[in-house]
């Protein structure tokens, strides 16, 4: 019994060390020239406890790029809609989850080992800043056209279509869509996140589990 203490307090205790250097080293190592020309655009990244998602301004140009997002009845292009948000996640906790009230067994043991991935998408008004929940940063027009190729290429597609989910929405802004990918606990959504901002020309840690992770590394790496 003694062994298999110590055995789970070293490997809890490895966990935290390798979660400590993945946040404290930064990715990519050199800040190096972000490139992209002058800064433009400002997106945001929205966190809660366990889950980041990005935050994009829309304009005439993004309504074409996710016009699908209208067809499958998200109001993208509702009126007072200033962003659209992405995230990217396991299929079983994000779709059976829609609460913590609701949390089930299933869902935990797959976002532990190995699930398929969904995006999801929702839409929003003014985004409040400053708030402890959000985080703004601003990048050039390349870069952001970088993000907007990122975020579609996440989709899965069906006939050079993403693949919509019907009736897995939170409420009537939001929806599901099948991703590309496989979801774990060593590459989760906030990981996806993090390679999404780092296409957009920010630096963030090596390793981003948790949003705290990936949000101490942006304020350590990205001072704007």
């Amino acid at each position: 019994m003694r062994r298999l203490v110590r055995f789970v307090l070293s490997a809890l205790a490895l966990v935290a060390v390798i979660a400590v250097l993945g946040t404290v080293v930064p990715r990519p190592l050199w800040s190096g020239d972000t490139g992209g020309g002058p800064i433009t655009r400002r997106i945001y990244v929205i966190s809660n406890p366990i889950h980041t998602d990005i935050a994009i301004p829309v304009d005439a140009a993004v309504s074409e790029r996710f016009r699908f997002l209208s067809e499958d009845g998200i109001p993208a292009n509702g009126e007072g809609v200033r962003y659209l948000i992405f995230g990217w996640g396991g299929r079983a906790f994000y779709l059976e989850t829609p609460t913590w009230s609701e949390l089930k067994p299933l869902p935990v043991v797959k976002a532990l080992t190995v699930d398929a991935a969904v995006m999801h998408v929702d839409v929003a008004g003014l985004i409040p800043e400053p708030h402890p929940a959000v985080a703004g940063y601003d990048v050039s027009d390349a870069r952001f056209a970088a993000l907007l190729d990122f975020i579609a290429a996440s989709f899965s597609r069906q006939a050079d279509r993403p693949k919509f989910i019907p009736g897995a929405g939170y409420g009537a802004s939001d929806g599901f869509y099948e991703a590309e990918g496989a979801f774990n606990a060593l590459v989760g959504c906030n990981t996806w996140t993090a390679r999404a901002l780092r296409v957009a020309g920010l630096r963030t840690g090596w390793w981003n589990p948790l949003p705290w992770s990936l949000n101490l590394s942006m304020q350590l790496y990205n001072r704007q």
